[in-house]
């Protein structure tokens, strides 16, 4: 276990602890029971959306492969908090180690940042298939598509590589309590002894530039994809090509929506229940919904599902 080398005026911190959602016993023990339904739900949905694509034939497209691989990776992005938040709710010590807690960020936040490249290559794939239709075989084939799923993977992960170094690098003294139920920056970067403010912006202007950027491209993207529906002369060719675009454009609009209300705006302007509430939203509410969104607005994937599920 890590010990920080701390001013002569302040305690050492061996490890953080996580304040969590304060209550009553029986309050703990209620949102244990919710938060695993909530869990097994989303391992469920999100693990029938792999399989469905995995087993049936006429879902292997670059559409549904990027599918299978964002929901594989929703898997591991609400695991990277549940399952502590599960365990402090049975349990009367918070205590969470130095190590323990970096690696939860780097995990979530590095699991988050690679969420982002996939909601941009996904809104790529949209925008080929409308807007550049007879092209498209040829130009999302197969090889192209396993390196933009790589890249996104790599790219996320190495992306906060900077961010992890730099915060794991401060010293922490005083008190040790994150009112938060996961390692966050901004009751992280609180509890620093010394406050730096260039530190502060350079971990700011990290997080938030691949969510920018990322975000003008995905809404770029569909603006011409916009664009090319609105010249379809049938209303039949604009339903199918809105109802295509129609379930990735909900769960960008829910992603982005929480994440920007974050991240967009100093730390310092939020509460700390709303930090929770919104760290909530984006990070296990969107996990759940993503699978029954894509479920239920897909026809293919509607009829695959119900076949794995032996509807």
């Amino acid at each position: 276990m890590k010990i920080f080398n701390t001013p002569s005026n302040s305690s050492t911190i061996s490890g953080f602890l996580l304040l969590g959602f304060p209550c009553s016993r029986k309050g703990q023990i209620l949102l244990f029971v919710l938060f695993s339904a909530v869990y097994l739900l989303t391992l469920m949905g999100n693990g029938s959306i792999i399989c469905a694509v995995r087993w049936d034939q006429r879902l292997h497209t670059p559409m549904y492969i990027l599918l299978a691989n964002f929901s594989f990776l929703e898997i591991w992005y609400v695991t990277s908090t549940v399952p502590n938040m599960l365990a402090n709710f049975l349990s009367d010590n918070k205590f969470i180690s130095f190590s323990g807690c970096f690696l939860q960020f780097y995990f979530f936040f590095s699991l988050g940042c690679t969420e982002c490249f996939f909601l941009a290559v996904m809104a790529f794939d949209r925008y080929l298939a409308i807007c550049r239709p007879l092209r498209y075989p040829t130009i999302m084939t197969r090889c192209l598509c396993t390196n933009l799923v790589i890249n996104c993977w790599v790219t996320g992960f190495l992306w906060f590589l900077i961010p992890i170094i730099i915060t794991s690098q401060m010293t922490f003294c005083g008190s040790k309590i994150i009112d938060h139920f996961l390692c966050d920056p901004g009751p992280l970067l609180a509890l620093t002894c010394k406050k730096s403010p260039v530190t502060e912006l350079a971990f700011s202007t990290l997080t938030l530039v691949p969510i920018m950027i990322l975000f003008l491209f995905i809404m770029g993207s569909y603006a011409l994809v916009l664009r090319a529906v609105l010249r379809v002369p049938s209303a039949a060719g604009r339903r199918k090509a809105f109802s295509t675009c129609g379930s990735h454009l909900a769960v960008v609009s829910l992603f982005y929506g929480s994440v920007l209300v974050m991240y967009a705006s100093p730390a310092s302007e939020h509460k700390a229940a709303m930090q929770k509430i919104v760290t909530l939203f984006y990070s296990v509410v969107t996990p759940l919904l993503n699978p029954v969104i894509y479920s239920l607005r897909n026809k293919d994937m509607k009829k695959a599902m119900q076949k794995i599920l032996g509807m």
